[in-house]
């Protein structure tokens, strides 16, 4: 049976409870956007450490991943990615893993764990927790969420490099540069992101505690542990990509540039010496050859035209056309 109810506007409780199941209830604490008033009701509620408390209220979004054992509980820093406006960002949410309980607290930015709690209101009996009414395999279910929820933004980069790739050998090299930036800077934010989830998810499944000392949780936890690398080597893969892609679309704009470049350059040397030839025969001088005789206009026309046609005919067989 399971029992949701709101504490707060900023708290929620979902009761987890197997009928079959001697052991007490398990209890999921929802905390979104944690202040004073939701710090203080988990100090009057559990003995949790007073540092551990203050990191979940902190609003630094740079705090470093980690993992802590305590004596009655285990405490978790974890980030994960999400996606806005075509920008990726970090997540933060803080696990205190207890016996018969969870409390997770976060700033509501993850839409991957929303969507799971919903779900869990509305069934919880399809939770893997509700048999074993355990917080640990709880929070294995958590997590396996939103690691799952990595693998859609990884695909959806993937989709978008394919989309790069395509547009750059249809001529558009211009059009994607923005694109080319866009995705190497989520990679990269991802990458930062995830760097830390193998360590401290390995560190989880190798912890000797009450709450994780079991074979079958343990396993569970070494599943994430082989999703996490899956992960990082498809990071690896899409950063590999991106970067040859950006190297060849830098490579064609220069060869346009090249190619636009040696185009007005053969044109302003055929210019250059027109110029000069049209010069010397607006000067004022006496005795100038051809000036003032019949159809001189069209005899130094003529000359001109001859001239640009031979150094044509110069650029064309050293192939510089």
């Amino acid at each position: 049976m399971s029992n949701y109810k709101r504490i707060s506007e900023r708290i929620e409780e979902l009761k987890i409870d197997n009928p079959r199941n001697d052991s007490s209830a398990l209890r999921w604490i929802n905390i979104t956007n944690a202040s004073k008033t939701e710090i203080n009701y988990l100090r009057q509620n559990y003995n949790f450490n007073l540092s551990h408390l203050k990191s979940t209220a902190a609003s630094v979004l740079s705090q470093r991943p980690l993992i802590f054992k305590g004596p009655n509980y285990i405490f978790l820093i974890l980030h994960f990615p999400a996606f806005k406006n075509g920008r990726v960002f970090s997540g933060e949410i803080d696990f205190f893993v207890g016996h018969g309980f969870l409390v997770s607290v976060h700033n509501n930015n993850l839409p991957a764990l929303r969507k799971f709690y919903d779900t869990s209101k509305k069934d919880p009996n399809s939770l893997v927790s509700f048999s074993s009414e355990s917080s640990a395999v709880l929070l294995y279910e958590i997590l396996g969420r939103l690691i799952h929820d990595c693998y859609r933004l990884l695909d959806d980069n993937s989709l978008e490099i394919k989309h790069v790739e395509e547009m750059i050998f249809a001529g558009k090299q211009k059009l994607v540069a923005e694109n080319i930036l866009m995705l190497r800077s989520n990679i990269i934010n991802i990458r930062k992101i995830m760097q830390n989830h193998k360590n401290i998810l390995l560190e989880l499944s190798k912890m000797e505690s009450s709450l994780v000392d079991r074979a079958g949780i343990k396993k569970y936890y070494s599943s994430l542990v082989n999703d996490s690398k899956r992960l990082w080597e498809m990071l690896d893969n899409q950063k590999e990509m991106i970067g040859v892609i950006y190297e060849t679309n830098e490579t064609l704009l220069n060869n346009k540039m090249n190619s636009i470049m040696k185009t007005l350059t053969v044109f302003s040397v055929i210019v250059l010496p027109l110029n000069l030839m049209a010069g010397i025969f607006g000067m004022n001088v006496k005795n100038m050859p051809l000036v003032g005789m019949i159809n001189s206009f069209w005899l130094i026309l003529c000359i001109m035209t001859l001239s640009m046609l031979a150094m044509l005919v110069i650029f064309y067989k050293k192939r510089w056309l």
